[in-house]
């Protein structure tokens, strides 16, 4: 806390011993059981044991106006069912990555606070707790059927608790936030176009993408998490609590499709403010506060199941990637064409970015993979510099905006017969990765989706059979077979495998698509959740958790199935 790339509270995740814990669980034998309550992410655990039931309640409180004033708590909330169930209450925070033991002083009936190093913590519970030591609290308590036990932990600067006590939740308080949690998520869930089951199938990917907004700045992070292997025991281990400009774009037009819109205007000021209004300042993600410097450091913990480097931050935002400035003019395209009007201010902003694409396009990049090898030029980056030029003269010619329509048309054709002849293989009638390449890349599977080439244009249909064999013969796609400068190797891509089940749907491939949906969607846990990626061999997850990247996809894919006939 405070945000999602604040230093952990607890870590346990990767660093077992040190990393710090907040545990809830019978004291006795149990079976165990998850879900989230309809149409939020309120996460209920229901336990049962010899001697009864009882239910865990997990959620971070939320209300209307939150943007501006946040609660900041996260609320846990046993309550017994039948029988009479004992569950055993630790709190073990440990601040600044497990780094800090913090001092958890007493301060009235209930209330403790938590102070160590730039951070502070304020714990309210009406179970009978008592300390560990000077840096743990404890207890045990009984429920019976009807019966609640809470427990509220709540972000607070350590400055403020060295004064009086702080101001002492109440159990009234505390139910009622609940139930406006629940309100809350389900106010916002009824913005869902869900007019076939497949749409309501995609709701689930859609709070998880929303759960992923920092709503004071409107960016809109990769995942929650930092340093979860891609390959297990591995180095492919990054931080991704971050807003990545292309990540975010995508998660938009998912939501937009859903008819969630309010996003789209948010994420679009966060850009302009982020980047300063200048195509010089732009880079490729940003913090989610909107800080451009998000250097990449090591942390001395053990990681996830021994996987290091543990990092944080993340040396990608250096690297120069040329699709950023397509997916900017397509979230352009897509506000403009709703109901904002092109300012001056933003129409400048806009022609720098078309203007940059037109020239850059022909030098090498990183690429959406973020490769840490030598740039390439790389035929999807390629593509979406077209998509800035193609999307740029629309919204000119649309808006009737200035701009130099001749310079910016003859750049579009020059782009386009570039990626046709070097990024294509005529002898097997393919797209390629790069310029001069035979491999292929499963990033090729969205040039129809920008309109660079129809769904089923016979290249694209041969494209997507290639990539289908060669990155995959199950349809579990990887993202590429190359080397990418780092050891090791990857799993699964689910976005990429859910971008499949996109092209083989608007190809009229419906089954295939179909079944291919279900096959990746089996990646989910039990809540729903995607990883990264699925480790082909155990079918364990991969990568940090949950990734957005894949349930956007999941929402594409469940939409493409809806819009081409599927009957489910």
């Amino acid at each position: 806390m405070p945000r999602f790339d604040s230093p952990s509270v607890f870590g346990r995740l990767l660093d077992w011993e040190e990393g710090g814990f907040c545990f809830i669980s019978p004291t006795e034998e149990f079976t165990g059981t998850r879900r989230y309550l309809d149409r939020t992410l309120v996460l209920e655990t229901s336990f049962v044991t010899a001697s009864g039931r009882a239910r865990l309640l997990d959620f971070f409180a939320m209300r209307p106006g939150g943007r501006s004033k946040p609660h900041r708590q996260l609320l846990r909330l046993i309550e017994g069912v039948e029988g009479r169930v004992e569950l055993r209450i630790a709190i073990s925070p440990r601040f600044d990555y497990g780094s800090i033991r913090p001092w958890i002083r007493y301060e009235q009936d209930g209330l403790f606070g938590a102070i160590g190093g730039a951070a502070g913590l304020v714990i309210w519970t009406d179970a009978e707790m008592g300390r560990a030591g000077l840096h743990d609290l404890e207890g045990t308590v009984v429920v019976s059927p009807g019966e609640r036990v809470r427990l509220s932990l709540q972000f607070a600067r350590p400055e403020l608790l060295e004064g009086p006590a702080p101001s002492q939740p109440s159990a009234e308080k505390v139910d009622a936030r609940l139930d406006g949690t629940v309100a809350w998520w389900r106010a916002w869930a009824r913005q869902c176009r869900a007019e076939d089951p497949r749409t309501e199938e995609a709701l689930r990917s859609a709070l998880v993408l929303k759960g992923l907004t920092h709503a004071p700045t409107g960016a809109i992070i990769a995942a929650p998490t930092t340093s979860l292997p891609e390959t297990p025991g591995g180095e492919r281990n990054w931080d991704y609590r971050y807003s990545w400009i292309r990540d975010s774009a995508f998660t938009l037009r998912s939501l937009r499709e859903l008819g969630f819109y309010k996003e789209a205007s948010g994420f679009g000021r966060f850009v302009e403010r982020s980047a300063a209004g200048s195509v010089d300042e732009l880079q490729i993600m940003y913090g989610c506060g909107g800080e451009h410097r998000l250097t990449e450091l090591v942390l001395d913990l053990d990681g996830y199941r021994g996987a290091r480097p543990v990092r944080i931050g993340n040396a990608a935002y250096l690297q120069s990637q040329h699709d950023v400035y397509g997916v900017l003019l397509e979230v352009a395209a897509a506000r403009y064409g709703r109901d904002e009007i092109v300012s001056d201010d933003y129409w400048s902003f806009l022609t720098q970015l078309i203007e940059r694409a037109a020239e850059v396009w022909k030098k090498p990049d990183q690429s959406i993979w973020e490769v840490r090898s030598e740039p390439l030029h790389f035929v999807q980056s390629k593509v979406m510099c077209w998509v800035a030029v193609d999307r740029g003269l629309n919204l000119a010619e649309r808006a009737h905006l200035p701009c130099d329509l001749e310079a910016w048309k003859a750049a579009r054709s020059e782009i386009r017969a570039a990626v046709e002849t070097q990024g294509y293989d005529s002898e097997r009638g393919v797209f390629v990765r790069a310029f001069g390449s035979k491999d292929l890349d499963a990033a090729l599977l969205l040039l129809p989706e920008y309109g660079f080439v129809d769904w089923r244009d016979e290249r694209m249909v041969r494209t997507t059979d290639a990539i289908m064999a060669e990155l995959g013969g199950d349809g579990l796609l990887l993202r590429y077979i190359a080397h990418d400068g780092l050891e090791g190797t990857e799993g699964r891509f689910l976005c990429c495998s859910f971008w499949l089940v996109e092209c083989l749907a608007r190809q009229g491939r419906v089954d295939e698509a179909r079944a291919l949906f279900e096959r990746a969607g089996a990646g989910a846990n039990d809540l729903g959740l995607f990883s990264e990626e699925l480790d082909i061999a155990t079918g364990g997850m991969l990568g940090n958790f949950p990734q957005g990247l894949s349930h956007l996809a999941h929402i594409q894919a469940a939409l493409a199935l809806a819009e081409c006939g599927d009957g489910r």
